[in-house]
């Protein structure tokens, strides 16, 4: 346990109704009255933000979270399977609970997860992965206007923008944050 005036943002803290991370907090002593600390929470399990205000000597407890690099095995109809890096224990995690993620885990991928009291809650990718492109229509000839671009479909499934020469069998480089094309891979 510690005190609502001791903590710092990116911490995680364990309240009544779920596993919060703290986004932001201000401790104000108004004028007449007594001091406070505001808080933004965003929400582990839910995703949702909310805010909170705490006594500064209200204590609040303090969740110990475990990031880990895990390799992604495969998918099925459990999820998506990891294998822990350092036990090679394996775990399997929901498609719901692995969300935006998805999108870009190829097999052999190393990803972070976030475990707190054994249950993994996110999902943690690089900036960029490189994936290879299943499905492209080739660029036409006339088309070569300066930053034309042509969805193509990747080997996970997920549909980007890319420029005209990118084909089929192609290894590119995608934004994780932004699910943008940043460049060939050769």
């Amino acid at each position: 346990m510690t005190s609502a005036n001791d903590v710092k943002t990116g911490q995680a803290i364990s309240l009544d109704d779920g596993l919060f991370q703290i986004v932001s907090h201000n401790h104000t002593k108004p004028g007449k009255g007594k001091a406070f600390v505001k808080m933004k929470l965003k929400n582990l399990d839910g995703g949702g933000v909310v805010e909170r205000t705490f006594r500064p000597d209200e204590n609040v407890e303090r969740a110990i979270i475990d990031r880990r690099g895990h390799q992604f095995l495969f998918r099925d109809d459990l999820g998506f399977h990891f294998m822990d890096n350092e036990t090679y224990g394996q775990l399997a995690i929901a498609a719901d609970d692995v969300g935006a993620a998805s999108d870009y885990l190829s097999e052999g991928m190393t990803a972070l997860l976030s475990i707190y009291n054994g249950r993994p809650i996110s999902v943690d990718l690089p900036p960029s992965v490189e994936l290879t492109v299943s499905a492209a229509e080739p660029g036409v000839r006339g088309d070569r206007v300066s930053a034309a671009t042509k969805p193509v479909t990747l080997e996970t499934g997920l549909v980007i923008q890319a420029p005209l020469f990118v084909e089929q069998g192609d290894m590119v480089k995608v934004d994780t944050r932004t699910g943008e094309y940043l460049t060939r891979v050769t």
